[in-house]
């Protein structure tokens, strides 16, 4: 996927049982996060309550996250879709968390990793694709907040001073 490339539309089921759309989304948001991500990696353990501070402390400004999951559940089964609506409950996730079964949306975003966030703008752009932050150990020696950055500048209207940097986690685990 590359920067500025239009974002893949996508409908899928999300454990609150709905189907999330991600056009209907960017008709009603400034901006959208799409983040690859899983219940078992433990990148994304450290960095989920980091997600959820940054779907509360955005929400107000138009922006929303939205979690796919598109791990192969039969090799993976901790990353089905029944553990993933416990895993949603447990965590307290305060964004839609979809289940991507036969990895289209994966594939047409090229993801590689969990977790892998994609900001999209109003528009449907890709403005930004990498990491979260520089330090998935410790959020309290973060020194680059690249998605938080991504998120204001695309909220002022500005081009993404680091469109692109290289996403930290486990792999995707594709279906063979």
């Amino acid at each position: 996927m590359e920067i500025n490339a239009y974002a893949p539309d996508f409908e899928l089921p999300s454990v609150q049982g709905d189907v999330v759309h991600l056009g209907h989304y960017l008709e009603n948001h400034t901006a959208v996060v799409v983040v690859f991500m899983c219940n078992h990696c433990p990148y994304v353990k450290a960095y989920l309550s980091r997600l959820i501070d940054i779907q509360h402390d955005y929400q107000s400004k138009g922006v929303t996250l939205i979690g796919i999951n598109s791990n192969d559940q039969q090799k993976y089964p901790e990353d089905s879709f029944d553990k993933m609506k416990v895993y949603a409950q447990e965590w307290g996730l305060n964004f839609p968390y979809l289940r991507d079964r036969n990895q289209d949306v994966a594939n047409a975003f090229a993801a590689t990793c969990t977790p892998e966030p994609f900001a999209i703008d109003k528009a449907g752009k890709v403005c930004y694709r990498g990491q979260i932050d520089d330090n998935y150990r410790d959020p309290d020696a973060v020194t680059s907040n690249d998605l938080r950055d991504s998120i204001d500048q695309i909220l002022k209207g500005e081009a993404i001073t680091k469109p692109m940097s290289a996403a930290i986690g486990c792999s995707v685990k594709w279906i063979a």
